[in-house]
């Protein structure tokens, strides 16, 4: 065997130990977790020794019967209340490919700092800004939605969805338009 055929073989080796420490450690012990099931533990290993039984027991890796539906993260601030002014917009009849401003103004009605973790639109043509910085108690804020339908036609609803430390942790704004061809 020539010396670059065997260092072929030593990588391809250790791109499939690689991959099967990562599947093992990252992919497949997250799986039942995220699936509601309890998986099967496998015995640990001696101390200083990989858990190679986790890895290459197939009984660990349950399919989950249903699409995974993750919920959204505990919330590590105190919780606080939002209200917003308006939380449905309708941008009436506009032409493709125009670019079209919402912005959402709202109020901290709770006791404790406002802080928005996430804004994201339900489609790449919405797309949300929102402040970065805690908003305190009693103070306003906005979120700036862009509506961009580009080539999309008719009646169009689209959605923000606002991740904070609020009760829910989601809120969601709704924006609407009928999209024609220009003339």
């Amino acid at each position: 065997m020539n010396e670059t055929m065997k260092g072929n073989l030593q990588l391809g080796l250790l791109v499939v130990i690689a991959a099967t420490v990562i599947y093992g450690t990252f992919i497949k012990e997250d799986l039942p977790a995220r699936s509601g099931r309890v998986a099967q533990q496998a015995a640990p290993a001696p101390q200083g020794q990989p858990n190679l039984n986790a890895v290459n027991n197939p009984n660990n890796f349950q399919q989950p019967s249903q699409p995974i539906q993750q919920a959204p993260p505990k919330p590590t601030n105190p919780p606080t209340t939002v209200q917003f002014a308006e939380m449905n917009h309708s941008f009436g009849t506009i032409d493709q490919d125009t670019e079209n401003e919402k912005v959402f103004t709202f109020t901290n009605t709770g006791s404790k700092p406002l802080i928005i973790e996430n804004a994201v639109g339900s489609c790449g043509c919405t797309v949300p800004e929102y402040p970065k910085e805690p908003i305190a108690p009693g103070s306003t804020g906005e979120i700036r939605v862009v509506y961009k339908p580009g080539k999309q036609q008719g009646k169009q609803t689209k959605t923000v969805t606002i991740t904070a430390n609020t009760e829910p942790r989601e809120t969601r704004l709704a924006i609407s338009a009928d999209v024609q061809v220009p003339s």
